[in-house]
C-alpha cells in the first residue's frame, strides 16, 4: 500500500483542518478511497499511488490558495477539488498587494499611498513622509511581504530607533530585549494583521522577517532584502546614514517618518530634515509626501493632527518673528553706536 506523508508548512492547523475537522472531513469526502489522517502539521495518506498523487495535487492547490488569501473556506475547498486544477483567485483585482488574515484584501486606500506603491516600481529608496495615521508603515510592510512572496526578496528586515518619547528606558522592566520590544510593537502588529501567527512565528524563527533596532544596524550589508526604517525622524543624521549606508545588492529601502513629531532633545538634530535637503534630486530615490487627507484611522485623528499642525505652524511662525526681533534691536543698536 502507498503512503506519503506531507508537511504543512507555515499553515495554522486549527484553520486549515477547520472546528471540529470539518475542512479536511471534507476533503476526505472527496476521495473515499483513500485513507488520510491529519496529525498536527502533518497529513498523511494511504492508498492507491494514483489516487494518492491527485490528493497531494490538490492539497497543493489549497496550501498555495492558503498562503495567497490566509484563508480556506469550505466553498473554496470544493471549487478546487472539483476543478481543473487551477488556483483560485488568479488574475484578481490589480489593485489589491496582498491579502491579509482572514483573506481580508489589503490595498492602497488614498491618493498618496497609492503614489507609494507606484514609486516602489521604479526607485529602491523611498522615503515616506507625513503625519500619523496616513499609512505610510503599513503601505510599506504590504509592498515588503508581497515582494517576500513573488520571491523578489529573501528576507524582510523592519527597525526603529529606541528614542523615548518621554519615557525612559532604565526605568522599563525586564532585560534589553524586553525594554526595546515595546518601541517595536508597531510593526509587529502590522505584521500580524497580515501574516498568520503560525507563519509569522515561522518567519521569524528562520530570520525570513527579523524586527530589530536601529543600532543593530550597523556594520551590516543588507542585500536581497526589503528593509523598512519607521519613526526616521527619531535618527541623527549620523545614525540616517549609517543606515542608508547599509544598502547592498537587490535591496529596497523604504524610510517613513513624521516630521512633525520629533523625540530627539533638539528637532534641528533629525536625520530626516537633512535627507529631504541633501538627498531630494538624486536620481532612484523618491520622496513621497503625506497629508491629512491620507489618515485611514479614526475620524477624530485627522482633526487631531490638524489642530497640532496649526499649533506647530504658529509655534514657527513666533520663533521668526522673535529672530527677526532681535536681529531689528541688534540693527538698531550698531546705528545708534555709529
Amino acid at each position: 500500500m502507498f503512503e506519503k506523508i506531507i508537511l504543512l508548512n507555515g499553515v495554522e492547523p486549527l484553520e486549515f483542518y477547520g472546528v471540529n475537522n470539518a475542512k479536511i472531513d471534507l476533503i476526505r469526502a472527496f476521495f473515499p478511497k483513500l485513507k488520510i489522517v491529519s496529525r498536527g502539521d502533518q497529513v498523511i495518506v494511504q492508498g492507491d499511488k494514483k489516487e494518492s498523487e491527485r490528493f497531494e495535487q490538490k492539497l497543493q492547490l489549497l496550501l498555495d490558495h492558503y498562503s495567497q488569501f490566509n484563508v480556506l473556506t469550505e466553498a473554496t475547498i470544493r471549487e478546487v477539488i472539483q476543478s481543473d486544477g487551477t488556483l483560485l483567485g488568479n488574475g484578481g483585482d490589480n489593485d489589491i498587494l496582498l491579502h491579509g488574515n482572514n483573506g481580508k484584501p489589503i490595498r492602497a486606500r488614498t491618493p498618496n499611498q497609492h503614489l507609494l506603491v507606484k514609486a516602489c516600481k521604479k526607485s529602491d529608496l523611498l522615503f515616506a513622509i507625513g503625519p500619523a495615521g496616513t499609512g505610510k508603515t503599513y503601505t510599506a510592510i504590504a509592498l515588503a511581504l508581497r515582494a517576500l512572496k513573488n520571491r523578489e526578496v529573501k528576507r524582510i528586515i523592519l527597525s526603529r530607533p529606541a528614542v523615548e518619547a518621554g519615557e525612559r528606558l532604565g526605568f522599563l522592566p525586564g532585560d534589553m530585549k524586553e525594554k526595546i520590544d515595546p518601541f517595536l510593537q508597531p510593526l509587529y502588529d502590522a505584521l500580524k494583521d497580515m501574516i498568520p501567527y503560525k507563519k509569522l512565528e515561522e518567519f521569524m524563527k528562520e530570520e525570513v522577517i527579523q524586527i530589530a533596532p536601529l543600532a543593530y544596524m550597523r556594520g551590516r550589508t543588507l542585500s536581497d532584502a526589503f528593509v523598512i526604517l519607521d519613526e526616521a525622524q527619531n535618527t541623527t543624521a549620523n545614525q540616517l546614514k549609517m543606515f542608508l549606508t547599509r544598502m547592498g545588492v537587490n535591496a529596497k529601502f523604504i524610510v517613513t517618518g513624521d516630521d512633525t513629531q520629533v523625540d530627539l532633545p533638539s528637532p534641528e538634530q533629525s536625520g530626516l530634515f537633512q535627507a529631504e535637503r541633501i538627498l531630494q534630486d538624486i536620481d532612484g530615490i523618491t520622496f513621497v509626501r503625506f497629508n491629512i487627507k491620507d489618515i485611514v484611522r479614526h475620524k477624530l485623528v485627522r482633526k487631531i493632527v490638524d489642530a497640532y499642525e496649526k499649533q506647530y505652524k504658529q509655534h514657527q511662525l513666533d520663533k521668526k518673528m522673535k529672530i527677526q526681533q532681535k536681529e531689528k534691536q541688534y540693527e538698531n543698536k550698531s546705528v545708534n553706536k555709529d
